[in-house]
């Protein structure tokens, strides 16, 4: 079964990871039916058995080759759309609309304690976090840093019509 794999990071602050370089780690890990979008750590694979080992694996082999840690949070196509249709905000404007996959579930508590410290629109529902940017990503205080501390657990953001785009590549 097909899998998006996402890479947190990549592509960003020094972290280079070419995108041929990532689909042959996949190729040498045993994944078939390879193929990225755009350059920022978006992998599309039918990985061999276990999907969260696989997940493992292809971190210890970016590690391994480029020498820093991404980690990478894997849905299926189904589950992506699934997160795509329950997101809960109007999207007055797609690119300020994203879905932050998360690799664990926050508890309600530390949602509501990330709500509190910034203006933007956010929701957890499940292990994704909705977020609609108020004035656009680049104005928010809403960071990766922020994110991770205070809901405890790690993740990598989407926008809406790239997530569109990964379900459409992925099916």
């Amino acid at each position: 079964m097909p899998r998006v794999l996402l890479l947190r990071a990549v592509n960003v602050g020094g972290a280079k990871l070419p995108m041929a370089d990532l689909r042959n780690l996949a190729k040498g890990l045993g994944a078939t039916e390879i193929s990225t979008y755009i350059a920022s750590g978006n992998l599309i694979c039918t990985p061999p058995g276990d999907p969260d080992a696989f997940d493992r694996a292809l971190e210890a082999a970016v590690q391994n080759k480029f020498g820093f840690f991404r980690e990478v949070i894997s849905r299926t196509p189904a589950e992506l759309r699934t997160a795509l249709d329950a997101y809960p905000f109007n999207h007055t404007e797609p690119k300020w609309c994203h879905i932050y996959f998360l690799n664990a579930t926050p508890t309600p508590e530390v949602a509501a304690a990330l709500r509190a410290k910034v203006p933007e629109d956010l929701l957890v529902i499940g292990s994704d976090l909705h977020i609609r940017y108020r004035d656009g990503v680049a104005a928010s205080m809403l960071s990766t840093k922020l994110i991770h501390q205070t809901l405890g657990v790690v993740g990598t953001g989407r926008n809406l019509a790239t997530v569109e785009k990964l379900i459409a590549l992925a099916t």
